[in-house]
């Protein structure tokens, strides 16, 4: 893969498909590499924590793409690759002469993937784009808040993941076709597409009955319990999403009373009458611990959980068994984590850390087209390629 892709949308798509055994040649600027190395603090050495964790098990490539000759050398190792990722406003690459139709020249077998804020077409094509503003337009935000009314933003970037996890179903879709037909294909992926459809059940529950959402806090309009309730000493979230869980809850709880009560007996009828339920169970709750309350109900069956910080969850048992925060060798603090998907027969690993700029250049362009080392040193003379810059990462 040839990813000239950054930030992140990009970058996720071809961290998983790196964790899965692709060959991901990372191109970037000679000046300034992947905008997202400069996101941060935290950084670690002179690179942003957000750009290593983004970008282990990839080989960086330092090309000057507004040199013509630079140009060339990307067009002629789009000739070699199987897949090209890139998540620029649309036409920019068409522009710089590396468009899908320049590529497709070289490489009818290419699948090349285009991700942007708004998709290839219509009026909203060239609007600017971020994870932010995705979810604005999108209409995330309007559904994420408190009850009463306030609107934030979802607290991790879900727009640029969905669409780098879009991007990659793309991808593994157009490869499959690919090997039916023998042909290539343009892949058109946006991050404005991706939320509408991650938010499949919202947007049916409004052109089912034509009701706009609003925000829940962390309730949900249509089960309850379905929320987070406060204890003694931290937050407690529970979800009771049928009658049967009710009734373990209830007798769990020490309140059998509720379980056949004229207006709790239902789901339909909690929904009714949360405003009464919920403030009784809160009082409930805050009789004791959080982790008083998770031991009954979840050894009962009731799915629940407190609310846990970011160290909490990075030092779970859990992600420890099921290798989510993998120890890379020479590296001396976990920077990535592991992998969502566990294949019995191609596990796939984390194999390397993340690039310096231009780490690999000369090794790519030796790898792929066979350049000699004079070539190459005309290249670095010229400065349409970047040899390794020194700089301290995480090693």
């Amino acid at each position: 893969m040839l990813d000239f892709s950054h930030a992140l949308a990009g970058p996720y798509c071809s961290l998983l498909l790196a964790h899965y055994g692709a060959s991901v040649y990372k191109v970037e600027a000679p000046d300034s590499g992947d905008i997202g190395r400069g996101w941060g603090p935290p950084f670690v050495g002179d690179t942003a924590a957000f750009f290593l964790g983004l970008n282990c098990g990839k080989r960086s490539i330092s090309i000057d793409l507004k040199n013509p000759e630079g140009v060339e050398l990307c067009l002629k190792m789009m000739e070699k690759v199987d897949v090209v990722l890139e998540n620029f406003r649309p036409g920019l690459f068409a522009r710089l002469g590396l468009g899908y139709e320049q590529a497709r020249a070289r490489n009818p077998k290419l699948i090349y993937c285009s991700i942007s804020g708004y998709g290839q077409d219509g009026p909203s094509r060239d609007y600017p784009a971020m994870d932010l503003i995705v979810q604005a337009s999108s209409g995330l935000i309007s559904i994420t808040g408190t009850m009463d009314g306030e609107q934030v933003r979802c607290g991790h970037s879900v727009a640029d993941v969905s669409a780098g996890m879009f991007a990659m179903i793309g991808i593994l879709m157009a490869l499959n076709s690919r090997n039916q037909t023998g042909m290539g294909q343009f892949i058109d992926v946006s991050m404005f597409d991706s939320m509408i459809s991650a938010m499949a059940s919202v947007f049916a529950n409004y052109l089912g009955a034509g009701v706009v959402p609003r925000p829940w806090g962390t309730a949900f309009s249509t089960i309850v319990p379905y929320r987070t309730f406060p204890t003694q000493d931290r937050e407690l979230a529970i979800a009771v999403a049928s009658d049967k869980l009710w009734t373990i809850f209830c007798e769990t709880m020490g309140h059998p009373e509720l379980i056949d009560h004229p207006d709790y007996s239902t789901n339909a009828l909690r929904v009714k009458n949360r405003g009464v339920l919920e403030p009784m169970l809160a009082a409930i709750f805050k009789q004791d611990t959080a982790e008083h309350w998770f031991k009954k109900l979840n050894g009962a069956g009731v799915p629940c959980s407190p609310v846990r910080t970011i160290d909490e969850v990075v030092n779970d048992p859990q992600s420890a068994v099921r290798g989510m925060f993998p120890q890379l060798a020479h590296v001396e603090r976990s920077l990535v984590t592991g992998l969502p998907v566990k294949l019995s027969a191609t596990p796939g690993q984390v194999r390397s850390g993340p690039p310096s700029i231009g780490q690999h250049s000369r090794e790519i362009l030796k790898e792929l087209l066979n350049l000699n080392p004079a070539k190459l040193d005309e290249l670095e003379s010229a400065g349409v390629i970047r040899p390794l810059l020194q700089q301290t990462t995480a090693s």
